[in-house]
C-alpha cells in the first residue's frame, strides 16, 4: 500500500488552483524549486507524471486528476475530524475568522456578533473584509474560517472544497440625482431609465449584476462613469453626473439624503448574499453556532427579502 505525503497532495492542489509553480509556491509560502522536487517525487511514487507544460504555465495530467479527486475527499474528512476535535476541546468558545465584502459587515456580520455576544459569549468573531472573489479566494487559503459573499462569484455545488448555504436577497434599488425627472414617478421601471448616463465598474461582480438587471429590462446601459466604491458612486449620483443600481444594504443615512432612492418592485432586481466554509467544516461547533447567528441576523433585517 502506497505511503501518501499530505504535503505533495496540498502541492497539487495549489498547482490546481493556480496553474503555474511560481503561483503555488506563493500560495504554499515554499520555493518554486521546492515544489518543482516534491511534485517529482510524487510522479515516481504514483508511477506517471503529474504535470504536463501548458503555455507558460502547466496543468495537471489525468493520473494527478484521479488523485486529486481522492485527496479533496481526505482533505474534507480531515476537516471534519478538526470539526469534532473542536468540539470537544472548545465547545461553544473560539474565535471564528470570517472574510466578507463591505456592505454585509452593517448588515450581517455585526448583528451576528451581537446575537453571539448574548447566546455565546465566549465565541469571538474576527473579521477580514476583501473583494467579492477574494474572500472565495481567503477562504480557500485556510485565511478565514467563513467566507460572506455575492452568490455570483461564489463555487459551485460541483466543488467539494467548499458548502455554500444562503443568506439572503438584497434588492437593488436605483440611486438618481434629488432633482430627476423621474425621482418621484410612480411604478418606475428600469426600462423607462435606458438612455441615462449610467455609474458601475468598469470590472468585478458589480458591473456584470447591473448590465445583467439592465439586459433584463431589454436595453444596455451607457456607462458615463466608472465607480466601484458606494460613496464616490452616490456621490456622483448626487452631482447630477448620472444614476446608478445600488444595493439597499449599502445604504446609510448620510449616503441616502443626498439623492433619491427609488424602489424597483416591478423589475424586482436582487443580489443574493451567502456565506461558506471550506468542505467538511459546516459540522464544527463554533461554525455551527456562527452560521446560525448570520441566519438570525439575515431573518432581522427588514430591508431585505428572501424571495
Amino acid at each position: 500500500m502506497k505511503e501518501w505525503d499530505l504535503r505533495k497532495l496540498q502541492i497539487l492542489r495549489a498547482l490546481h488552483d493556480t496553474g503555474t509553480v511560481t503561483a503555488a509556491a506563493a500560495a504554499l509560502r515554499m520555493t518554486p524549486s521546492a515544489v518543482s522536487q516534491q511534485l517529482a517525487v510524487l510522479s515516481k511514487q504514483i508511477g506517471a507524471p503529474v504535470v504536463e507544460a501548458r503555455g507558460r504555465g502547466v496543468r495537471l495530467t489525468g493520473a494527478a486528476q484521479v488523485l486529486l479527486r481522492h485527496a479533496e475527499v481526505v482533505f474534507a474528512q480531515l476537516e471534519r475530524a478538526g470539526a469534532e476535535l473542536d468540539g470537544y476541546a472548545r465547545g461553544d468558545a473560539g474565535l471564528v475568522r470570517i472574510g466578507t465584502i463591505a456592505t454585509a459587515i452593517s448588515r450581517l456580520v455585526v448583528p451576528a456578533a451581537e446575537v453571539l455576544r448574548t447566546a455565546a459569549p465566549g465565541i469571538t468573531l474576527s473579521v477580514r473584509e476583501a473583494e467579492a472573489a477574494e474572500v472565495y479566494e481567503d477562504l480557500a487559503a485556510g485565511q478565514v474560517d467563513l467566507a460572506v459573499s455575492l452568490a455570483v462569484d461564489a463555487p459551485t455545488a460541483r466543488d467539494p472544497r467548499f458548502v455554500v448555504f444562503p443568506l439572503l436577497n438584497d434588492p437593488l434599488d436605483i440611486a438618481l440625482p434629488l432633482g430627476h425627472p423621474l425621482a418621484a414617478a410612480p411604478g418606475l421601471r428600469l426600462a423607462l431609465l435606458a438612455e441615462e448616463p449610467w455609474i458601475f465598474g468598469s470590472r468585478g461582480p458589480w458591473r456584470e449584476i447591473t448590465l445583467a438587471a439592465c439586459a433584463d429590462a431589454g436595453f444596455v446601459p451607457e456607462q458615463a462613469h466608472a465607480a466601484a466604491d458606494w460613496p464616490a458612486i452616490f456621490s456622483l449620483v448626487a452631482a447630477g453626473m448620472g444614476i446608478a443600481l445600488v444595493p439597499r444594504m449599502a445604504f446609510t443615512g448620510g449616503l441616502r439624503r443626498s439623492v433619491a432612492v427609488r424602489p424597483l418592485d416591478a423589475d424586482r432586481p436582487r443580489r443574493r448574499i451567502v456565506g461558506a466554509v471550506r468542505g467538511g467544516a459546516e459540522d464544527a461547533p463554533l461554525l455551527r453556532r456562527t452560521m446560525a447567528a448570520l441566519r438570525q441576523a439575515a431573518e432581522l433585517d427588514p430591508t431585505v427579502k428572501f424571495n
